[in-house]
């Protein structure tokens, strides 16, 4: 039975793992793909693979005025007491708080908007990443069944603002990116809903990330850290730990890689640290930029306080790039600490710094853990193996509901 697949964002930088995840799976199930907005960049700017999924993409908001209007009448006049029930679930979410009702109400529409387009479609079965309230709704108003993907953290902070409670027992079941993200969900619901939520890691074509030549004794050691520019990713603790490592007369230059509104503070960071000279910001980066930064880096670092499983750390890993990052959420799961990376505790610059600092003196050690990183992909988070597991559980969840 074909899917529907619903993003809030598709394609966007920020989403480059879902992106792969359904591509690969297309090649073992059919589905239909939805994002609620446009992609985050002009089609000029997109890749090839990126301008494909805009052509096979339905999106919600660009439908307009008119678009919304279509949808609410048309479903109005064929499901009138499922439009009103839908209207007041609505409603009975927001607990007539003004703004959250606001925002429901834009929910709802864009769930009508997803609910017409399955019907034209013949789609029964709604999978939703990032979207999961209009998911919500949408399972209110028409006649389909649910399920999501969770991948944290933000969510996890507000269960009850999120209606995790809600989500879960409407769906037919929920897809936990990592046992932290189904151990948080279960706190979230009654156990009789439990065996709804099944892990199914994220994952890197390792084909793609491919690895990378090692550097024994490069000139300077060059550190990479991908991720949006804002306080919960804590690239403020990563430039303090650079400022110790280049106080203690080490050679590294520092590539800050992605776009946030943290950026001109942590560019003033760093000139009050003295560390201009040693780190570059480059902003939002299309694939194949990163991949030359990937290529030229000794040691990829990721401070922070917050992630679900992050893919920036599989694709590091993949190419044999060594890791240091938090020791939060799911990453150990993905990262075992002196195996495949090393972990840290978050907020702790000085540990932070240590670590760096051990995989720059020690060249047989920052070899080992690369070619671990890249083993430990291969064997539980490759794309291709991971993609058929989560295919097999829709085949098992889903495909009994047509």
């Amino acid at each position: 039975m074909p899917i529907a697949v619903l993003v809030s964002q598709h394609p966007a930088i920020n989403h480059a793992v879902i992106l792969r995840e359904i591509r690969e799976l297309r090649k073992q199930m059919e589905l239909r793909t939805a994002s609620i907005r446009a992609p985050d960049r002009p089609l000029d700017r997109l890749s090839a693979e990126e301008r494909d999924e805009v052509s096979r993409t339905y999106f919600v908001k660009p439908q307009g005025f008119a678009g919304a209007l279509a949808a609410a009448t048309g479903t109005f006049f064929a499901r009138p007491a499922s439009f009103i029930a839908g209207f007041f679930y609505a409603v009975r979410l927001s607990r007539l708080r003004p703004l959250q009702l606001f925002k429901n109400t834009g929910y709802l529409v864009e769930a009508l908007i997803i609910g017409q387009w399955m019907k034209r479609e013949n789609l029964r079965h709604l999978h939703s990443h990032y979207s999961s309230t209009v998911g919500l709704l949408a399972k209110q108003v028409f006649p389909i069944t649910l399920s999501f993907s969770f991948h944290g953290p933000d969510e996890f902070h507000d269960p009850t603002g999120f209606w995790l409670r809600q989500k879960i027992e409407a769906s037919d079941f929920v897809r936990a990116i990592s046992y932290y993200a189904r151990s948080q969900l279960m706190l979230c619901c009654g156990p009789e809903h439990w065996d709804k939520i099944e892990v199914a890691y994220m994952a890197v074509d390792p084909d793609v990330f491919s690895a990378k030549p090692f550097r024994d004794a490069p000139a300077a050691i060059e550190i990479i850290c991908v991720g949006r520019l804002a306080p919960v990713k804590a690239q403020r603790v990563l430039l303090s730990a650079l400022a110790m490592l280049v106080r203690d007369k080490r050679s590294v230059m520092l590539h800050v890689v992605g776009g946030g509104p943290d950026r001109e503070i942590l560019e003033h960071y760093a000139g009050s640290l003295g560390m201009r000279p040693f780190v570059t910001f480059h902003g939002f980066t299309p694939q194949d930029k990163l991949d030359e930064l990937y290529r030229r880096a000794d040691i990829f670092a990721l401070p922070s306080f917050a992630e679900g499983l992050p893919g920036v750390l599989m694709e590091a890993m993949a190419m044999e790039i060594p890791c240091v990052a938090t020791r939060i959420t799911g990453v150990p799961e993905l990262i075992r600490d002196g195996i495949d990376g090393l972990l840290v505790p978050p907020s702790d610059a000085d540990a932070l710094a240590r670590a760096i600092a051990s995989l720059i003196d020690d060249p047989a050690l920052r070899r080992r853990i690369a070619k671990a990183g890249r083993e430990r992909v291969l064997a539980r988070f490759n794309l291709q193996a991971n993609s058929r597991h989560l295919a097999s559980i829709f085949e098992r969840r889903v495909s009994g509901n047509g």
